[in-house]
Order: C-alpha cells, then sequence, then structure tokens
C-alpha cells in the first residue's frame, strides 16, 4: 500500500525564561514595546504535521512518501527522515524561502510569547500530485494534512479528478476557515480525522448534521483523549478503542500525529477498523512518554507486549507479522 503524507514541515525553537515576563512590561507604554529576555535554554525539534505521520509509519516499518514545501535549510532533517524509512523524493525545495519554523519563550508562569513563519509552506500550492505517484508508482491513500490552505485544496481537488483515495485531516486549519473552505477538503473523503472539538467546529461551520457527515465521508476517525478513538465506517458497528496504559507523561505534542500513522499503517496491512485503532492508540501512547513528536523507538517485542496487555494475545498475534523487519 502506497502512502502520501501531505502537510506542513517545520522546526520548533522552544525557549524558556526563568524569570517573569510581566516584569519586563510598561502597562502605558505597551504601544511601543522594546524588550529582550535572556533565556536559559534552547530546543530545536523537528516538528510539521507531515513528517510527524510519516516518522511514525517508517517506525512500524513501511515507507510513507512526504509531500511539502521546505527550505534549503533542510537538509539536516531530510537526512533524519531518510534514516527513518521515510522516501522524501516529493518534498519541493524553496530557492528564497526557509522551512517554517516556530519560535516560542516561556516564561516561569507558563506565558508564552511565539512567532510562527510559514516561509516555504507557502509554496506547498505549487506541488502536483500526480508526478510524485508516478515516480512511486501508485498512490492508495493520499493524507492531505493541515498546510498551506491553497496546497490542501489543490490535493484535495486533485485526488478527486484522478481517482486517489484521499484522507482528511484539517486538524489545526480549521479554527481560520469559513464552511466554505472546509465543505471541499472533506466531500468525497475516505478518511476524514479530526477530535471531538474538530468534529464539533467542522458541523457548525459547514450547518451539517453528524449524519450528514457520515454520509460524506466513508471512515470517521475521531480521537477522543484519555478516552481513546471511535472509528465509524459506513454501513458497519462503530468501534471504540481504549488507549494503553502510560509507562511515564512527558509532553503530549504530536499524539494525533502519531495516531494516524499507527491507524493508517495498520489500514495498510490490512487489519481491520479496531485492530487499526489499537495500534495508532499504542504509538500515540509511545509519543506521550517521549518530549519531541519524533523522539521515541520502536522495537518489534516491546510493541507487541504492550499491545498484548492492552488489547490482549490476539492483537499481538495479528501485528506481529507487520513488525518483522523491526529490531527484536
Amino acid at each position: 500500500m502506497a502512502i502520501l503524507i501531505t502537510g506542513s514541515i517545520a522546526t520548533d525553537h522552544l525557549m524558556t525564561f526563568p524569570g517573569r515576563f510581566s516584569e519586563s512590561l510598561v502597562a502605558d507604554k505597551l504601544d511601543k514595546v522594546s524588550v529582550s529576555f535572556l533565556v536559559e535554554d534552547l530546543a530545536v525539534r523537528r516538528g510539521g504535521v507531515a513528517p510527524n505521520i510519516a516518522f511514525g509509519m517508517g517506525c512500524l516499518g513501511l515507507r510513507p512518501v512526504l509531500v511539502g514545501a521546505v527550505g534549503p535549510d533542510f537538509a539536516d532533517y531530510e537526512s533524519w527522515l531518510q534514516r527513518h524509512n521515510v522516501d522524501t523524493s516529493g518534498v519541493h525545495v524553496s530557492q528564497t524561502r526557509h522551512t517554517a519554523r516556530f519560535v516560542c519563550t516561556t516564561d516561569a508562569d507558563q506565558n508564552q510569547i511565539a512567532s510562527f513563519y510559514p516561509g516555504a509552506m507557502s509554496e506547498a500550492r505549487n506541488i502536483e500530485l500526480h508526478p510524485v505517484v508516478d515516480r512511486v508508482g501508485r498512490a492508495d491513500v493520499v493524507l492531505v494534512g493541515p498546510n498551506d490552505p491553497e496546497a490542501m485544496l489543490r490535493h484535495t481537488d486533485e485526488c478527486r479528478f484522478r481517482g486517489y483515495a484521499f484522507a482528511a485531516d484539517p486538524s489545526q486549519q480549521l479554527a481560520s476557515m469559513s464552511g466554505e473552505q472546509i465543505v471541499p477538503l472533506i466531500e468525497g473523503a475516505t478518511y476524514l480525522f479530526t477530535n471531538e472539538y474538530e468534529a464539533a467546529l467542522i458541523e457548525q461551520k459547514t450547518g451539517w448534521t453528524q449524519a450528514d457527515l457520515d454520509a460524506r465521508v466513508e471512515v470517521r476517525v475521531t480521537t477522543l483523549g484519555a478516552d481513546g478513538a471511535r472509528v465509524a465506517r459506513r454501513g458497519e458497528a462503530v468501534v471504540t478503542v481504549p488507549v494503553p496504559q502510560e509507562e511515564r507523561r512527558a509532553d503530549p505534542t504530536g499524539v494525533g500525529d502519531a495516531f494516524r500513522a499507527g491507524f493508517l499503517s495498520g489500514q495498510s496491512w490490512g487489519l481491520s477498523d479496531e485492530r487499526s485503532a489499537q495500534v495508532g492508540a499504542l504509538l500515540a501512547t509511545y509519543v506521550i512518554e517521549t518530549v519531541g513528536t519524533q523522539e521515541y523507538e520502536v522495537s518489534q517485542g516491546h510493541f507487541l507486549d504492550r499491545l498484548a496487555r492492552t488489547y490482549g494475545e490476539d492483537a499481538a498475534a495479528e501485528v506481529q507479522p507487520h513488525l518483522a523487519c523491526l529490531r527484536p
């Protein structure tokens, strides 16, 4: 099963200021702010929805195709992804813009001052999927993740025109989109990925009922936070999957991306919706237990053991043949 993952590609630059921003701000001079904060640490993390998902699939032994736009500063990040089994042949390199960047400083009170530079991401609208598909041979599923809005629309339209099955995953972009912009991103999707809030936001902005939404996509996958995930396939009983017990809790960032990676991996292996969601929920738990969205490792034995403890020996037995390429 060939899977293309489109969406944002970015790096996060996270700094910590040991003091309080409020102590450096003058109430009646906020129209002329000019301050500098001496931070005590800097963490640069790989991010972006598309590489997060692709990385997770690569860790499970698949070879997803990453599609997005980056700057000439992407070389180290690309090397990292390639070492984790991600095909980067679908990545467009801008000649004029840097890779998208999120820069955030957090103070002692957890207040944040942040900036997001979209950079090369705005050039994702220039990417045509067909040449990428020709190069890799086929496209069984194209995930259209949050990205430059024009790129999301172009990829979705092309999938419908060329007959590529696609997974709609608008997530973070929903808040800034109107109902008219959301509708063409979802209509005719094979899969729709959202959390509960995003599902409600889609219904509110489009005016669709839950039944309307169910009629427009084949499979609705809704993550439920600590309550797991729900999968509703048209014409079949709804499946709800709980989450595994966490070994520790470090950072929830990227949990949804890892779930998508696991679920799509299960689907590519021909597993049931329930089993695919279980793989997704376990991979998401790996992310919760590490700091950073791509800092976890998957070994065959540990993954199967946790799968068996949470979902039973049958679950581990079904998944085991598909993890044969992983280290023991």
